[in-house]
């Protein structure tokens, strides 16, 4: 593998060239990944607490917008870069030093973001962080085609705007917003599920840019003997680098004929990944490939405009699905939506249909309700329908889609309904530890006036604590 890579000169500087670099900038190269290593650096500090900070604020808004914010002034591939030099050139004390200051980073951004969350009144989990919870393959693809082009672009630059530019617009998405993932689940009640997941994606991506960054450092000559000298020299007044330097770990470190230990070591660390990796990557395609299957059967079971609301519950081996409707659904045409659910989607599918008030009947109904009444009818005239009916028909429309709606995270215990001339409110009880947030609850106000219709819907939320016995609402 030594040979391969520093004996082969003829290749090496043909790929130097068609890459258009300056093997004049190897030196000044060594020298800026030296730099961004260094633990003492104020700027860097002041770097990685910003976009932390940044990045938990737009995590928790759900503004990727904001998040794009913190990943432009996250400083984190200054140390990536220098680990993944140090071991590509065999520096021993490089790579030490990269990696100290790396894992301190990850404390003070994990940390900071767990404090910033903990202080929040509320802990919702948004659409930004769902998203870095469940890593696949593709995101073990995207973190290595991004650290080859960010170790090229630090390689032609020869200096410190190389070392930062493309990693902080390029790199850092994948970086600093799965570490604050993690932070969230810790200030948010050591959320294990979030945490494991973040953190594998955060790990991913580390292996996946040391490894790109090794291999491109290598390519391009940065193991060249002709290096020695400003090794020596970014090194000088440092003790712990002499101390080192005289060690057995280091001495074997730096001999080339152990370079090939230092490519099994990468290696073995992309494999360790790539299992839990390649794990989720077919267990995501088989849930997409059900739902798929499960759309495509429903579109042929219910006309347009007859669905009012689904839910689907995949599961490994099984598929749940039950469907809200205007129309009903015999017996054996849902027998054979689940006959051919099953078909394509290789797994035991159970599906039932409810059918439920359509939405012009419940316009009328509503529409009644700011009609002044006229004359009193003649003692014989038929009864009209009195506000409890009408009521009933409402809950009977509100019912499936407050269902679905709903957050699972602070289970639904009850719900009522008044009827005025201003139109319908809809007081709702939920076991939680904590009060849904105005942004939560507003989601669900939104969801419930396009679900049903009815755009004077207020809805109104009250907690009781988890632990505590209530009665169903009386709209149940």
């Amino acid at each position: 593998m030594a040979d391969l890579v520093g004996g082969e000169t003829s290749r090496r500087t043909a790929l130097q060239k068609w890459l258009r670099i300056d093997t004049l900038n190897r030196p000044r190269v060594y020298e800026q990944v030296y730099e961004t290593a260094d633990f003492t650096n104020l700027n860097y500090w002041l770097g990685i607490v910003f976009s932390a900070g940044i990045a938990t604020l737009g995590l928790v808004q759900n503004s990727p917008a904001v998040i794009i914010g913190a990943m432009l002034i996250s400083p984190l591939m200054g140390p990536i870069m220098a680990t993944g030099l140090g071991l590509a050139v065999g520096d021993f004390y490089l790579a030490l030093k990269a990696i100290g200051t790396l894992v301190a980073s990850i404390a003070v951004a994990v940390g900071l973001s767990a404090l910033i969350v903990w202080i929040l009144p509320f802990h919702s989990e948004t659409g930004e962080i769902l998203a870095r919870i469940n890593p696949t393959l593709l995101d073990l693809g995207i973190a290595l085609f991004s650290g080859l082009a960010g170790s090229v672009v630090v390689g032609h630059a020869g200096g410190s705007e190389g070392v930062t530019a493309l990693p902080g617009v390029a790199i850092a998405v994948a970086l600093m917003p799965p570490l604050c993932t993690i932070g969230f689940g810790a200030g948010s009640g050591w959320n294990l599920r979030i945490m494991g997941g973040a953190g594998l994606l955060f790990l991913t991506n580390l292996v996946a840019i040391v490894s790109s960054a090794f291999l491109v450092f290598l390519l391009i000559g940065m193991n060249a003997e002709e290096l020695a000298a400003q090794i020596e020299k970014c090194r000088e007044g440092e003790l712990l680098a002499q101390k080192l330097r005289q060690g057995r770990a280091a001495q074997s470190l730096m001999h080339t004929g152990r370079l090939r230990w230092r490519f099994l070591v990468l290696l073995v660390l992309l494999g360790a990944v790539a299992v839990p990796l390649k794990k989720a990557f077919v267990q995501v395609t088989g849930e997409a490939i059900a739902r798929s299957a499960v759309q495509q059967v429903v579109r042929q079971l219910l006309p347009r405009g007859a669905l009012v609301s689904q839910q689907v519950d995949v599961q490994p081996n099984s598929i749940s699905v039950r469907l809200f409707s205007t129309k009903q659904v015999s017996e054996d045409k849902q027998k054979q939506a689940e006959q051919r659910i099953q078909q394509r989607s290789g797994r035991n599918a159970t599906l039932s249909v409810t059918s439920v008030a359509s939405q012009s009947e419940l316009a009328q109904m509503i529409e009644r309700l700011g009609v002044t009444p006229a004359a009193p009818a003649p003692p014989k005239a038929p009864p009209v329908e009195t506000i409890d009916e009408m009521r009933a028909k409402l809950v009977e429309r509100i019912s499936p889609a407050l269902s679905v709606v709903w957050p699972p995270e602070a289970p639904l215990s009850g719900f009522d309904i008044t009827l005025n001339d201003e139109g319908v409110t809809l007081d709702a009880q939920y076991k939680s530890h904590r009060c849904l947030s105005p942004i939560a609850l507003g989601m669900i106000t939104r969801q419930l006036q396009d679900k049903l219709n009815l755009p004077t819907l207020v809805v109104r939320a009250h907690r009781v604590r988890a632990t505590s016995k209530h009665r169903n609402a009386r709209g149940k």
